[in-house]
């Protein structure tokens, strides 16, 4: 299997998980937020802890390599501080309300149940514009994180795979928050769960979109500047997204046990690994 199938079928996998998140949504009766603010925890401190040990600091390491110490440790800092402008600008052209990682909980789903057949307040055009724009927004916000599965996979496999793990957990929720809200307007189980899964195919097709663009120039020098951003991306969405939503979920020890031991399963396996 060639390097780029490998790094595609992760990104799948990762991406595909969103789809895990609404099947739990409709099978399951409560929402378990212990659970979630635990993995949601431990998801931001494999990223943290990745973005900071690994990814950053061999972005300094190539950088320094190729334009000595000083340069070499601006450049990867201004990549760094990129990659967290690129991903808050994503953030505000995102109106809030469409938001996939607004959270929702699956006890949502049984209050529709119960008025179901009461008249919908929506027109068929308007349920399907909901469906399009909340589709396009996990769109968005999943195209980065398609990128840092796919390009970290063509340079380390086997620092790609802890990362897709915690991408993959990020999805989970995700799932719910957008499947609940479709279901909550159309009564329609199936659609729901269609549009959630088929959003997750986001992240593959963002990450090969942005390595046709990347490809040429994918130097020694240019995956300093990608993984030092990759980092930056990284941070910001486990301190804007991740841990705020591990809070909200669940207690906040929960959040910071998750938090500590995804980290600690970080640094464990990359001990193990050089």
């Amino acid at each position: 299997m060639s390097t780029v199938t490998a790094a595609f079928l992760l990104t799948l996998l990762a991406g595909l998980s969103t789809g895990i998140g609404s099947a739990i949504a409709f099978f399951t009766r409560r929402t378990n937020t212990t659970f979630l603010s635990l993995a949601l925890g431990f998801s931001a401190g494999v990223m943290i802890y990745v973005s900071f040990v690994e990814l950053l600091a061999n972005a300094i390491r190539s950088l320094t390599t190729l334009h000595g110490t000083k340069m070499g440790s601006t450049l990867a800092t201004l990549a760094f501080f990129g990659g967290i402008l690129f991903i808050l600008i994503i953030d505000f052209f995102v109106p809030e309300a469409e938001n996939p990682h607004e959270m929702h909980n699956v006890e949502e789903m049984s209050t529709e149940e119960r008025v179901r057949h009461q008249p919908k307040p929506f027109s068929h055009n308007r349920l399907l514009r909901t469906g399009l724009v909340t589709a396009l927004v996990l769109a968005i916000h999943n195209f980065p994180e398609g990128m840092v599965t796919f390009i970290t996979a063509l340079k380390d496999s086997q620092l790609a795979i802890p990362i897709a793990v915690a991408i993959a957990i990020h999805n989970i929720p995700e799932g719910i928050a957008v499947s609940v809200p479709i279901f909550y307007a159309t009564g329609d189980r199936v659609r729901a769960f269609r549009l959630s899964f088929l959003s997750g195919l986001a992240e593959p097709i963002g990450a090969l979109i942005g390595y046709l663009i990347l490809a040429p120039f994918l130097t020694d020098d240019m995956f300093g500047y990608i993984f030092a951003a990759i980092a930056g991306i990284m941070v910001y969405i486990s301190l804007d997204e991740l841990l705020p939503s591990a809070e909200r979920y669940g207690k906040h020890h929960f959040a910071i046990f998750g938090l500590i031991a995804g980290m600690a399963v970080m640094a464990v396996s990359l001990i193990l690994l050089n």
